[in-house]
């Protein structure tokens, strides 16, 4: 059985989405997919912390399904922008489970981490399966991806 390591890069699948497709993930199907005949070995969920009870009851939807789940504080910036990226944070998990994992799967649609996949591939050998929404999914990480799935209608609530 091949061994997987899982990062989902919460807000980015939210709002690709939400924004295309007026819905939510369905973080169930797509651990199912994603998972189906693999052993999971590491299972990452990145969000931005609000604290609000809402957002508390999906961070604990996501841990029941099998994620440990990584928050960053939302910063409001006196500009009235907002703060809460977890690129460097998954980049560096990334980085040190592939050598350990046969496949690495991203959900994140963010064109930055197309330099992290082609590392991941060059340097360890390891495949990268990469979910997004495809009409909101940069070209350059569909391109670098060992495989693509678009997120359709099949992997939505």
């Amino acid at each position: 059985m091949k061994k997987v390591s899982l990062f989902v890069d919460v807000q980015n699948i939210y709002y690709t989405s939400r924004s295309t497709y007026n819905r939510s993930f369905d973080y169930n199907k797509f651990w199912a997919q994603a998972t189906e005949g693999r052993e999971v070995i590491n299972a990452y969920a990145y969000a931005v912390d609000r604290g609000d009870e809402k957002q508390k009851q999906f961070q604990n939807i996501l841990r029941a399904i099998g994620f440990e789940v990584k928050l960053k504080p939302y910063i409001q910036r006196s500009d009235g922008s907002a703060k809460g990226d977890w690129d460097v944070g998954i980049t560096i998990d990334i980085m040190e489970c592939a050598h350990d994992s046969d496949i690495i799967i991203l959900a994140s649609g963010d064109g930055d981490f197309d330099i992290l996949v082609n590392k991941v591939r060059g340097d360890y050998d390891t495949e990268v399966e990469v979910y997004g929404v495809e009409k909101l999914t940069a070209a350059s990480l569909i391109n670098t991806a060992s495989k693509y799935f678009p997120i359709e209608r099949s992997l939505l609530l």
